[in-house]
């Protein structure tokens, strides 16, 4: 496979295997602001005090837990159906077309 073809199918993997599963439900909802840009200003209260924004853990281990099923779940079905003929090709198409402002894959 190409470098071209490699980067388009690892974006359609991302969009179909990543950011379609649980984490959309973790991104949901507010995200406080911050007017040093930093997040020092911002502090979380609890029952058991405030704990400021940069020593928050913004997920719990049973998230993590969730979210990583739902990745593994998710790349083992698309990796199980690369061998159907035109998957692959299908999956770089719907990366491009629901990804299109996302930056070029890097290699690692």
């Amino acid at each position: 496979m190409d470098h071209k073809d490699s980067k388009d199918l690892a974006i359609g993997m991302t969009v179909l295997c990543v950011r379609n599963t649980y984490l959309e439900e973790l991104h949901a909802g507010k995200f406080p602001k911050s007017i040093t840009g930093d997040y020092s200003d911002v502090k979380v209260v609890t029952p058991d005090g405030e704990i400021p924004w940069n020593n928050l853990s913004r997920i719990s281990q049973d998230e993590m837990r969730r979210l990583m099923r739902d990745v593994v779940d998710k790349h083992y079905s698309a990796l199980r159906r690369l061998d159907i003929p035109g998957f692959d090709e299908a999956l770089r198409r719907f990366g491009k077309r629901m990804a299109p402002g996302w930056d070029e894959p890097q290699k690692d």
